[in-house]
């Protein structure tokens, strides 16, 4: 069997969740012994389509004319387009009716959890909807001490300095706004943002938050894979306030660096994670900031052994199994 991960517009989404899903479901093919290629050159049994940009409609289409199965990835829904880029939310009726137009040009449609899947049958989509976590790399992703002593002695952290971490593009979605409210509210803790969004592309009120933000709030830009990695095993708590998600790889991430992991209180967590077992969730600033003192303070010691157990049930190499499964079941031909 041969798979073609279509790659077209890969170069503007590189540095998001959807471009880390793209490299994922390579990982995944290629540990259940899938030819895989990002050339038209050769037919192939599915084409995979991540994007809903234009070029990403043609070449469904032109997977379509060749008889190649079309598996399309539902990663964006109307609500998580929501407080994201400048005009976002005015768009947003326009966005959901393009990507539901998108989303039926597949043959199926993954999506990573229960929730998002809800979201996406609520649409009405013709065509089936199917669960498919992005899955982690639990191999590169795992817990490290030594990866913890580089990212504190990189950054000039005492070894008891208390360090939280949180990653994402500055979007009020991903809890921007809360999470530098979080700082200012402990200022013994140091914070850091990892992530980057242009300048054009953030509203105003978010860039004036972050220009007035408390010194103990790095915003650290983007980073590579292996330096993230550092930033997780060096970090005493992972916090991630977003309010919307269809999944979320970087906590997935985190959970398999072994970091207790604090996530806000919302419906795509639910059945997978639980509060007081894998992570802790809390619904505002007040709850993170008691839940990291909590964590601090060792009042929750399996909480890292039982998010890296989460994070294992979603290996590479068994969704790669279960994503030919898919091919089987929703396929236009037996794999």
């Amino acid at each position: 069997m041969r798979v073609h991960l279509y790659n077209g517009s890969l170069g503007l989404v590189r540095r998001s969740g959807v471009g880390q899903a793209f490299y994922h479901q390579k990982a995944m093919l290629e540990q259940a012994g899938v030819a895989v290629t990002e050339s038209w050159d050769a037919h192939a049994d599915a084409v995979h389509i991540n994007t809903v940009l234009p070029d990403a409609v043609f070449a469904a289409l032109r997977a379509r004319m060749r008889g190649e199965t079309v598996v399309y990835y539902g990663h964006s829904t109307m609500q998580d387009f929501r407080d994201s880029f400048v005009g976002s939310n005015l768009l947003a009726p326009l966005f959901g009716r393009w990507i539901r137009f998108c989303y039926d040009l597949g043959d199926f449609i993954i999506t990573p959890t229960p929730y998002s899947q809800q979201i996406l049958e609520s649409y009405h989509l013709k065509k089936p909807v199917c669960v498919l976590s992005n899955g982690v790399d639990t191999d590169f992703f795992a817990p490290d001490p030594a990866r913890r002593e580089h990212f504190r002695r990189e950054h000039q952290l005492a070894d008891d300095q208390p360090v939280v971490v949180s990653v994402g593009h500055y979007f009020e979605r991903k809890g921007i706004l809360d999470y530098i409210e979080l700082a200012r509210a402990m200022p013994e803790v140091c914070f850091f943002w990892f992530g980057y969004t242009e300048p054009a592309l953030t509203p105003a009120h978010i860039r004036e938050a972050m220009a007035v933000a408390p010194g103990n709030l790095h915003f650290a830009g983007y980073v590579d894979q292996a330096a993230l990695r550092e930033a997780y095993c060096g970090a005493d708590a992972f916090v991630f306030c977003s309010h919307e998600e269809t999944e979320g790889i970087v906590v997935l991430e985190a959970l398999a660096c072994g970091v207790p992991v604090v996530v806000r209180d919302i419906p795509v967590y639910e059945g997978w994670l639980s509060d007081g077992r894998e992570v802790l969730k809390r619904h505002d600033v007040a709850g993170f900031r008691a839940a990291i003192g909590d964590i601090l303070g060792g009042a929750w010691p399996d909480l890292a052994k039982n998010g890296r157990a989460a994070a294992c049930a979603r290996n590479m190499k068994a969704l790669g199994q279960r994503l030919c499964d898919l091919y089987r079941t929703q396929g236009k031909r037996p794999a």
